[in-house]
């Protein structure tokens, strides 16, 4: 059995403590990865305050209640760095389509008709559950009506990272780019400072989007210290389409905007050359690796272990719960990244367990610009050799 710390902060001092849970086995997710045997955790408020074996946590603090798991192992909770969670409600909509057909046919067709704050309300609401159940505990999202997504995953208790969707045609909460701007900045001024929500502005791709609307993203974006989200070089049809109108890769061609210069979360990564990665890992940008979504949609395989060469801030997730992938399960995505990577490099030890676990958690923290924050007790980036 596997408890996770749900949506909780780490500081190293210590202090008084309203809650203290010990278990067969605490797992750090600090520097030196420590596995601590009989160990516990002591919680302030929302807050960890101390850390390590259980006899030494229980002599230092009268917890005012105690949580005993004698066969539990309590690890960080899991961060999915890219999802679509409302759309838990088109599952199985269509399956067996490349992305361009799978989203132009079925997908942005059955949104116009059926999206509204009631359905992203419900689907959120299953969304959250599911993640909770498989040990999520915080997550990113790009859709629409994001106000109505964070308020139901606030209620659930749980963390997030919530993009307000910019895209270049009308859809359920804008009709144009420019409404779709004035509703992300209602939400970065709605949820500025709060807690658990984090704000931030999702222009889909390049390929949906205008320069003058990529460009205007990141501006919102960096008015309010805000994330940037966006879909990057999810299909070769992208970066070929992209090279023959620009004569640049999709990754090239924002940066020559500007659209990476500031915080930036970029979902997929598949298609990308060398100089794509070096300009990521220049600009700091996050990538979110989606292996079940990739596979599923024949899009391709990323190139995991050159981007974590290149130091490029790496995380894992499920993508939409639609016909992109059928669930939210981070443990899916671990199995199924290290599988990927093992068979492309020709190496059973090409990307190991302990490194899949720190990309579901410290390094999904970093993805995200949270590495302070959460995935570890540690209030720095763990950056461990591969």
């Amino acid at each position: 059995m596997i408890r996770f710390l749900a949506s909780l902060c780490f500081v190293s001092a210590l202090s008084a403590a309203d809650l203290v849970i010990t278990a067969r086995y605490v797992v750090t997710m600090d520097a030196s990865r420590r596995v601590i045997e009989n160990g516990a955790v002591a919680i302030e408020k929302d807050r960890i305050v101390a850390i390590g074996p259980a006899s030494e946590i229980l002599k230092a603090h009268r917890a005012k209640q105690r949580i005993n798991r004698p066969d539990a192992i309590l690890a960080p909770g899991l961060i999915n760095t890219h999802t679509h969670a409302p759309m838990t409600l088109l599952r199985g909509i269509a399956d067996d389509l490349r992305l361009q057909e799978w989203l132009e046919r079925y997908i942005f067709p059955a949104e116009a008709k059926n999206v509204s704050p009631e359905f992203v309300r419900v689907g959120t609401d299953l969304a959250v559950l599911e993640m909770l159940l498989s040990g999520t505990t915080t997550y990113t999202d790009m859709y629409y009506f994001e106000e109505v997504i964070a308020e139901a995953t606030r209620k659930a208790g749980m963390r997030a990272v919530l993009g307000q969707t910019i895209i270049g045609f009308p859809v359920p909460d804008a009709k144009t780019p420019a409404d779709a701007l004035k509703r992300a900045e209602s939400f970065l001024k709605q949820f500025a400072g709060d807690p658990l929500i984090t704000a931030a502005v999702a222009p889909h791709a390049i390929y949906t989007n205008s320069d003058e609307t990529l460009q205007a993203s990141r501006a919102l974006a960096n008015k309010y210290g805000a994330p940037l989200v966006i879909h990057l070089s999810e299909t070769k049809k992208e970066n070929d389409d992209t090279q023959k109108q620009r004569g640049l890769s999709p990754t090239q061609a924002l940066e020559k905007l500007g659209v990476l210069t500031g915080r930036t979360v970029a979902a997929h990564g598949v298609w990308l050359d060398d100089n794509d990665i070096a300009t990521l890992a220049k600009r700091g940008v996050g990538v979110a690796h989606c292996p079940s979504s990739n596979m599923k949609l024949a899009s391709g395989i990323a190139p995991v272990l050159k981007l974590l060469r290149m130091d490029v801030a790496l995380g894992l997730g499920p993508d939409g719960p639609a016909g992109s992938n059928n669930d939210l399960n981070l443990f899916e995505e671990m199995d199924l990244a290290g599988k990927l990577a093992k068979v492309t490099a020709n190496d059973p030890t090409a990307l190991p367990a302990a490194k899949l676990f720190a990309m579901a958690t410290i390094d999904g923290a970093r993805v995200l610009g949270m590495q302070k924050e959460i995935g570890s007790p540690q209030r720095s980036s763990s950056r461990p050799a591969l």
